[in-house]
């Protein structure tokens, strides 16, 4: 029987005997079940249920390698996610798990079992919508980055909280696998769908001025400590349920852009949009989903200036941030970077080494060649015309100037 006093890592087995070891709610109990949940690349996730109570948690646990690729990664991960779980629950409460328990030496987080909710993914597939959606996703950017801005925090914190959560190695893998790999493959391990291999080349492989804003991007995200962000906050990432919304995995957060969140699930939204296009019949049904991911995506931006520009005027310490003015400049710069980061997420997810089932999903040939098609040159436009971004209304009508085109 393991003691679980030095690190390995767990299986379904291990995981029961974790839970009735450590975890008080199931000491001493005969009666438990685990099931492996994860879908990701990276972590182990178990969910533990007591047959008896009912009573059940998730426990999130991570190995010194990644699931998917067996690459190293330090399993330090999982503390930085319990902290900042813990601080974003408390800059946005009701919108994040609740965490009961981290363990340093099993690597383990243990937090509230959300099986009551789905994942935003899997409904998006299943052309479901949530009309609290933009209300709070806009509220949990907005509630977590503005207490952490260099105007806000005393200088000293912040500092002390740019380097406790640094997380290198997990930020060397957004480095490469959205701002570099997509444009050059020069690791080998892009995944494009065979048929359109030479649109790639063309469109993303040979574009050099594509490359350069690509370039300008990167250097922001390295360099641009803004706030504490979630850093891969995608549709994954989000449970849902019609009268909640629930944020989880920010395992790759750090101080870097605010506009890369936002724009992370700018993209990710585009990914249903195009979904619908592809996989939906022409009709009433398809015309009234679309109609609502637009206006989510409207919304999502309009709520989150509009939260913004009220907050921040009430939090702002620094005298030279509170100039007529600056607010104005400091949002525009915001836009910017989400509307390049959706650009970014949208091709990355496609012909990049993590996909989305958005796009690999669509059984018809033809269907997903125009879908991936459909994104990777909305994607290019967010990136190439993102310093037009200044109302909400410039992702929706990108999209569908796109789709104009390519029906011609």
């Amino acid at each position: 029987m393991p003691k679980f006093d030095k690190h390995f890592r767990m299986t379904e087995s291990d995981a029961i005997e974790y839970a009735r070891n450590r975890l008080p709610g199931f000491k001493g109990s005969n009666d438990l079940s685990c099931k492996e949940i994860g879908d990701g690349n990276i972590n182990y996730i178990f969910r533990i249920e007591d047959l008896i109570t009912g009573h059940s948690v998730v426990i999130k646990h991570a190995d010194e390698r990644t699931r998917s690729s067996g690459r190293p990664l330090d399993t330090d991960r999982n503390r930085i996610e319990a902290e900042i779980l813990r601080l974003e629950r408390e800059y946005a409460p009701g919108l994040v798990p609740e965490i009961y328990d981290y363990d340093p030496v099993m690597r383990c987080l243990v937090m509230e079992d959300l099986s009551d909710h789905r994942i935003l993914r899997q409904e998006l597939l299943a052309h479901r919508t949530f009309p609290r959606l933009a209300e709070d996703v806009s509220d949990f950017i907005v509630s977590t980055t503005l207490p952490t801005l260099d105007v806000v925090l005393h200088p000293s914190r912040k500092k002390e909280l740019v380097q406790r959560y640094s997380n290198p190695q997990l930020c060397d893998i957004t480095e490469r696998l959205v701002y570099t790999n997509p444009y050059t493959n020069a690791a080998g391990d892009n995944k494009v769908f065979p048929p359109n291999l030479e649109f790639v080349k063309k469109e993303l492989y040979e574009n050099s001025e594509l490359h350069l804003e690509v370039a300008k991007l990167k250097y922001g995200f390295m360099n641009n400590s803004q706030a504490l962000i979630h850093g891969d906050l995608h549709s994954g990432s989000i449970f849902v349920k019609p009268n909640s919304t629930k944020v989880i995995d920010p395992e790759f957060a750090f101080f870097g852009p605010i506009g890369y969140d936002l724009g992370n699930v700018i993209g990710n939204l585009c990914f249903a949009w195009a979904n619908a296009f592809a996989t939906m019949e022409s009709g009433q049904e398809r015309d009234c989903y679309i109609a609502w991911v637009e206006t989510t995506i409207r919304d999502l931006v309009d709520l989150f200036q509009k939260k913004f520009l009220e907050r921040f005027p009430a939090v702002v310490t620094d005298r030279m941030a509170s100039t007529d003015g600056y607010l104005e400049w400091f949002l525009t710069g915001i836009l910017e970077d989400a509307a390049g980061t959706a650009g970014l997420e949208m091709i990355r997810r496609t012909v990049g080494v993590a996909q989305v089932k958005d796009l690999t999903s669509i059984e018809d040939s033809e269907a997903r060649i125009f879908a991936e098609r459909l994104v990777i040159m909305a994607g290019k436009s967010f990136i190439l015309l993102r310093k037009d971004f200044r109302k909400s209304l410039f992702i929706v009508s990108t999209l569908n100037e796109v789709l104009s085109q390519m029906r011609i």
